[in-house]
């Protein structure tokens, strides 16, 4: 607890890693990640006609979606989930504010077996994305920070 979510920036970078999300609505899309979730809106490329073609949307450094639209529905439950770092007093106030926003789903946040605590949205073409945030050593589980210690001292890591 006391940790403070970084600045975001809107430098442009070569990004290590992003993800592209199809969109049957554009506008629905890039609202529930903006005005939901707390994206904003870096740039947006207009396509033949003016609307755009693609949206590249950014949480934190190095948490970038590309948000593009596509002429039919989209296909939700590919398996693949997205999921971002978060801080663990942010994730009430996120869920409170896409929830008050509409338009997607929002599950939590809720305390996991594994020492995190997670925010589980839903995009309004079903694109699944999980806010994940480590707890705090006082709320940690003991148990299951003993055992990720065993494992590291097996792994000669400590």
């Amino acid at each position: 607890m006391g940790a403070r979510a970084p600045e975001i920036t809107r430098d442009i970078y070569g990004m290590p890693v992003f993800a592209t999300i199809l969109a049957a609505d554009l506008d629905a899309t890039v609202s529930w990640y903006t005005d939901g979730l707390g994206f904003i809106s870096l740039f947006a490329i207009p396509g033949p006609g003016g609307a755009p073609m693609l949206v590249h949307l950014r949480r934190w450094q190095f948490q970038d979606v590309l948000v593009r639209p596509t002429s039919g529905p989209v296909e939700p439950g590919t398996g693949l989930t997205l999921s971002f770092a978060a801080v663990y007093d942010e994730l009430d106030e996120l869920a409170d504010r896409a929830r008050a926003h509409g338009g997607g789903t929002v599950e939590g946040p809720m305390e996991t077996p594994w020492n995190t605590r997670d925010l589980t949205t839903t995009d309004p073409d079903g694109n699944v994305v999980i806010f994940t945030a480590g707890r705090p050593p006082e709320l940690a589980d003991a148990g299951f920070s003993e055992q990720m210690e065993t494992w590291n001292r097996e792994q000669g890591l400590r």
